[in-house]
């Protein structure tokens, strides 16, 4: 049972919702233990086929809960102590990277620091007009770089606009992140919902392991050192994903139409 994530089912599609709203869903430890034993679980959950993240409220998050923060010492207790604490929640970015489940982040309201980190660690992210994103971890006396952000945001919006977002940690409203590409695309808050399940359930419509290895591959291909590696990997996929039943059914679909 989960305290601070509330988890729903339609069918192959889980919807994640943030769930403190009282705080703008700020990330607490707790919160923190939630996300990485989902994450965990969803590992090996094949009835799970795409991940919906939203945040409940305002805001989809806040980044790191600053007034628990002051009360429990967190971040400023010993070194150890929050190296540990930090090195939770950035488990949490690469979890999200190595499930094969695809994720969605519809992202609305405040998405700073630790939830910037959140998003970012999503495969996709689609953002409500309201939409408004920084590196506020800049803006509390620690580095702008935090939990992937520094690997993500070069990659995603490229060297000059990632270097101004860390740097200053101004805010990037939702029309400026659909220009440089840090989210997909821009609706209403009130279609987010349904924005977000409708691009899942495109994914849904394409075969298993087709969706699950193409994850894979654009991940390690971020990486690769070479256009023949991404190109080999591309091709074992190709063949492993032929031999599965839904490439012989699209044959057979494709045949019966060419009569």
């Amino acid at each position: 049972m989960a305290e601070t994530l509330e988890i729903d089912r339609e069918r192959q599609l889980l919807w994640v919702t943030l769930h403190r709203p009282e705080r703008l869903n700020a990330l607490s430890p707790g919160m923190i233990e939630e996300l990485g034993t989902l994450f965990d679980r969803l590992a090996d959950d094949d009835a799970t086929r795409v991940v919906v993240m939203r945040g409940a409220g305002r805001a989809f998050c806040a980044g790191w809960d600053l007034k628990q923060e002051s009360n429990d010492g967190g971040l400023t207790g010993s070194v150890d102590a929050a190296l540990r604490l930090q090195r939770r929640f950035s488990s949490v970015i690469i979890k999200m990277r190595r499930v094969p489940q695809p994720i969605i982040a519809c992202v609305h309201g405040a998405a700073t620091g630790g939830g910037l980190s959140v998003a970012l660690g999503a495969d996709v992210r689609i953002a409500g007009e309201s939409a408004r994103m920084s590196c506020a971890y800049i803006r509390v006396g620690v580095g702008g770089c935090d939990a992937g952000s520094s690997y993500f945001l070069p990659r995603i919006v490229g060297a000059s606009v990632a270097a101004e977002l860390i740097l200053t940690g101004n805010f990037i409203d939702a029309a400026r992140a659909e220009r440089v590409g840090l989210v997909s695309r821009v609706v209403p808050d009130a279609e987010l919902e349904a924005a977000g399940r409708a691009l899942a359930e495109n994914m849904l419509r394409n075969s298993p392991l087709g969706v699950r290895l193409s994850k894979e591959c654009l991940n390690v291909a971020i990486d690769a050192p070479s256009l023949e590696a991404v190109i080999a990997m591309e091709d074992r996929n190709q063949v492993l994903a032929a031999q599965c039943g839904e490439f012989r059914a699209a044959l057979r679909a494709f045949a019966e139409r060419s009569r």
